[in-house]
């Protein structure tokens, strides 16, 4: 088995707000080509910390390290959600953040500014290169778009598309930034059953497509245990259980805490 690569470690990060400890000691290590899920009651804290990796939140103590796209450690803690994209590091939201007034190619067409190669000269006097870039741009976004079955779609408002197809927009938008680490914040909200094993789908893809590290927030249990590797719970700002699948499903606390015995039941 060949060696894991260390991309991201939280050691002990901690974050407050008015005297209140939202999250308190969270560690975590995450290797290249992982799949992994965190999970927990509401209000436990796993947006907070998700917001604490992508730069939103600077946490209060503890220390976060990331390998970057050119292969050097940094250190994270103070750094904008902006500058953490550029680095390799994007993200979903629990509530979709779309572009909804503009058009679904326009949506990733901003996404991939980062890869442009035109200056100010260009674009106001409509240079050549700046054609040529225009066409690379949309080249790019439509060959985003066909691995999400959007391509059709591209010309339409986003506000206009399906739920689910705006959670796979906003997903599709993510990739643009061509990132090492993808975090999504409950992708599956809102989605039915078919929607969500198409989600289970599209995401096990694109990890091995785009060769990512994943790390999720989901509180649908069949697509967590369906195709995550390994399992964080936190409960009140702490992490009560880590291991595989299995391992979570059978500890007690877990289930105290989060699962339900009915769960347990139904898993046996």
């Amino acid at each position: 088995m060949s060696e894991k690569t260390l991309l991201l470690r939280a050691n002990d990060i901690s974050i407050v707000f008015g005297g209140l400890k939202a999250v308190s000691d969270f560690n975590l290590e995450l290797y290249k080509g992982e799949l992994i899920g965190l999970i927990g009651p509401n209000g436990a804290g796993k947006t907070t910390v998700f917001n604490m990796l992508s730069g939103v939140y600077t946490p209060t103590s503890g220390t976060i390290t990331f390998v970057d796209k050119s292969g050097t450690l940094r250190i994270i803690n103070k750094k904008s959600p902006a500058q953490l994209n550029r680095l390799g590091i994007a993200r979903t939201f629990q509530n979709i953040r779309l572009f909804s007034s503009l058009s679904v190619a326009d949506n990733i067409k901003i996404a991939l500014h980062q890869q442009r190669k035109v200056n100010p000269l260009d674009v106001l006097f409509r240079l050549p290169r700046y054609h040529k870039d225009e066409e690379r741009m949309e080249e790019k976004a439509m060959m985003l778009l066909k691995l999400f079955h959007l391509e059709s779609k591209a010309g339409e408002l986003a506000k206009n598309l399906p739920y689910g197809e705006q959670r796979k927009l906003e997903i599709c938008r993510a990739l643009a930034a061509s990132p090492e680490l993808l975090l999504l914040d409950e992708p599956a909200a809102g989605m039915n059953d078919q929607e969500t094993h198409e989600l289970m789908e599209m995401i096990a893809f694109i990890r091995k497509e785009f060769n990512l590290t994943v790390l999720l927030i989901e509180h649908d249990m069949k697509l967590v245990m369906g195709i995550c590797e390994r399992l964080l719970v936190l409960n009140y700002g702490r992490v009560i259980a880590s291991g595989t699948p299995s391992e979570i499903q059978s500890n007690e606390e877990v289930i105290t805490a989060y699962l339900g015995s009915g769960y347990k039941k139904e898993a046996e």
